[in-house]
C-alpha cells in the first residue's frame, strides 16, 4: 500500500460539470483524509445541504457509502495518485449534479492552516432540487423574468437574496471550521 507525506496538504480544484460560467472552488485538504471526508468537505465547499445520496467514480471504479467500494476504506492519496489525476463526485441522482475534482498540487503543510480550506472559486451553488444544472438555468431565466408565469414561485421558493454570482469565501471556511 501506497504511505503518504504527513507534511504535505492536496490543492484540488472542483467544478460543477456543465456550469456556465464555471461555478468552481479550489481548496486544499490532507492527503490522509478518507473520500467520506471529503464529501464533507466538498458539502461545505460547494454550498450543498447534504440532503441526497452521493458517489465518486474514476473510471470504471465507483465509491459509495453503499458500495463494495467504501468510500470511508480509501484514503485521498491513493485515489489521487498522481498530479492532474480526476475523480467525478456525483451528488443527488435524481438531479445528477456531477462534479468534476482535479489535483492541481501538491504542497507544503503549514502547522498554522487547519485543513480543509477552500482558497478562491466562482459564482454561487444551485439550490437543492431544481432539476440539475439544466433546470438550474431554466431557474436562472425564470427569475430574470419577472413577467414570466413561474416568477413569484421561484422567487418565493428561492428567497429574494439569492444571487447567482455571489461567492463569499469567509463563509465558506467558516463551515468548514465547524467540520469534526
Amino acid at each position: 500500500m501506497k504511505s503518504i507525506d504527513e507534511s504535505q496538504v492536496y490543492q484540488i480544484k472542483i467544478t460543477l460539470s456543465g456550469s456556465e460560467p464555471a461555478i468552481w472552488r479550489r481548496f486544499l485538504i490532507e492527503p490522509n483524509a478518507n473520500l467520506f471526508e471529503l464529501h464533507q468537505a466538498i458539502q461545505n465547499i460547494m454550498g450543498w445541504t447534504n440532503s441526497h445520496m452521493h458517489q465518486y467514480r474514476k473510471g470504471k471504479i465507483f465509491y459509495s457509502k453503499l458500495d463494495e467500494e467504501d468510500e470511508n476504506k480509501f484514503k485521498i492519496f491513493q485515489v489521487f495518485d498522481k498530479l492532474k489525476a480526476k475523480l467525478a463526485y456525483e451528488y443527488d441522482m435524481g438531479d445528477g449534479w456531477e462534479h468534476i475534482l482535479v489535483l492541481e498540487k501538491i504542497l507544503p503543510r503549514e502547522d498554522k492552516i487547519k485543513y480543509p480550506i477552500c482558497l478562491e472559486g466562482a459564482m454561487a451553488c444551485p439550490p437543492e432540487d431544481c432539476g440539475g444544472i439544466y433546470g438550474y438555468y431554466n431557474l436562472l431565466e425564470i427569475i430574470k423574468n419577472p413577467d414570466h408565469e413561474e416568477h413569484e414561485d421561484m422567487m418565493e421558493w428561492m428567497g429574494d437574496d439569492f444571487d447567482p454570482e455571489e461567492f463569499n469565501l469567509d463563509a465558506i471556511n467558516q463551515d468548514l471550521k465547524r467540520m469534526k
